[in-house]
């Protein structure tokens, strides 16, 4: 038996917030779209694999999410880190940063931990 990835989901506060954030901090662009009487879900994908973050919205929703500890978090490589580092700081989203391992961590408007790796960095996927 396989398995195979196929998309990993954020519940999101404010939709509209969320999606001009993840277009501007990460390039994510919508993919497909279900619209429900009480919620929506929105596929964002890279343009380059075959990864979707899905971001629900429940329209009921009155308040944030409460996220926790935050022990997980969605991880993305940078090809141009620098560039993507300069971007971030200028939107001040930057949250963690640890150069000696080649990552920074940025947080999206609901609090979600976004690691984004520098490629050639130990912590970058290998198997490419």
């Amino acid at each position: 038996m396989t398995f195979t990835f196929n998309h990993f989901n954020f519940n999101v506060f404010d939709l509209q917030k969320s999606l001009a954030w993840y277009e501007e901090a990460l390039g994510l662009v919508p993919v497909r779209t279900n619209e429900q009487e009480d919620f929506t879900i929105v596929f964002l994908a890279d343009g380059k694999t075959g990864f979707r973050l899905e971001l629900t919205w429940l329209k009921d929703r009155k308040e944030p999410y409460n996220l926790g500890d935050l022990e997980y978090h969605l991880a993305m490589t940078a090809p141009n880190f620098e560039e993507a580092y300069q971007k971030h700081k200028e939107m001040g989203c930057i949250c963690y940063e640890n150069p000696e391992m080649g990552i920074y961590f940025i947080q999206d408007p609901d609090g979600y931990w976004i690691e984004i790796v520098r490629n050639g960095s130990y912590m970058a996927d290998r198997t490419r």
